[in-house]
């Protein structure tokens, strides 16, 4: 059993080409004896009056994720469709999927994301 506070987990930045202003914690992991999902908590920085806001890489793999959003607004593109998202939302991405979130807003957009735990053979 793991009861956390999440401002105790490192925030760690997205630094991965074709991302921008978002950042992650790994909530619960394998390393905390998880065998089979990890949960992880993203927050994606508002937009200014010029800037646009940030944004995770349009990208697709080979598993699906849960996604439940938490705070603020934002956009899924998927598939080159947009679908506005809100508070309280729940989003299911499925495998081999192209998708990108986008904050659209000039608050916080923050979610819950649940992936499997890639499996050794």
């Amino acid at each position: 059993m793991k009861v956390i506070d999440f401002k105790d987990v490192t925030v760690e930045e997205i630094k991965e080409p074709g991302s921008n202003g978002v950042t992650v914690r790994w909530l619960i992991s394998e390393k905390d004896g998880a065998p089979n999902f990890a949960m992880r908590l993203f927050e994606v920085e508002p937009g200014g009056e010029v800037e646009p806001g940030g944004f995770t890489p349009n990208h697709k793999h080979s598993w699906e994720h849960e996604v439940f959003i938490l705070q603020g607004r934002g956009i899924l593109v998927a598939e080159d469709k947009n679908f506005p998202l809100k508070k309280d939302d729940a989003v299911f991405v499925p495998p081999d999927e192209k998708h990108q979130f986008k904050n659209d807003s000039n608050e916080k957009f923050t979610f819950i994301c649940v992936v499997p735990i890639e499996k050794q053979s």
